[in-house]
């Protein structure tokens, strides 16, 4: 998946609890966009730029029908620090992009929506119980396939018997 799409995927995922909690509040819904980084960092700022893109092309325009919040917080100190303004903000959803500063918001709120990115491994972090169920208020996507090594042998037994050269891979 390229990563325009990806982010779309995500815009869509971080959109729903947003359009829920808008419709019940009256107001215009508030998106928490909180990478880590410096917010003067070009990559970052391409990443917000990417974000809200997305967010765009999905019918969520910036200032019309969402309100797009960016924050960038590079240590464990500054997320601590943003972790503690979230109450002050109430957003409708937090869209997280990396995993120090998803354990900052994580241990911060149990009630508002939390999307997350460009997390490993969220279960064994205890973000979620289950990437299919993950419960509670956090949800995301992983650029990682997590599965069984019994799954993991019985996919590389059958590309070794549909390997149309004849050669196939020995251990």
């Amino acid at each position: 998946m390229r990563r325009r799409e990806f982010l779309r995927v995500i815009g869509g995922a971080a959109a729903w609890p947003v359009a829920a909690h808008a419709q019940q509040r009256g107001r215009m819904p508030l998106v928490l966009v909180w990478l880590g980084g410096s917010a003067d960092d070009p990559e970052t700022q391409r990443r917000h730029n990417v974000f809200r893109d997305a967010m765009y092309e999905l019918g969520w325009i910036d200032g019309r029908t969402v309100r797009l919040e960016y924050r960038a917080t590079a240590d464990a100190e500054q997320h601590r620090t943003m972790a503690t303004e979230l109450a002050g903000l109430s957003p409708d959803v937090i869209v997280t992009g990396s995993a120090p500063v998803l354990a900052a918001a994580y241990r911060q709120t149990k009630s508002i929506p939390i999307v997350f990115m460009n997390v490993t491994d969220p279960v064994s972090d205890g973000f979620v119980a289950s990437l299919a169920r993950p419960g509670g208020n956090v949800t995301g996507f992983t650029i990682f396939e997590h599965h069984s090594p019994a799954n993991g042998w019985r996919c590389s037994r059958r590309s070794y018997h549909h390997d149309t050269r004849g050669g196939g891979a020995e251990s």
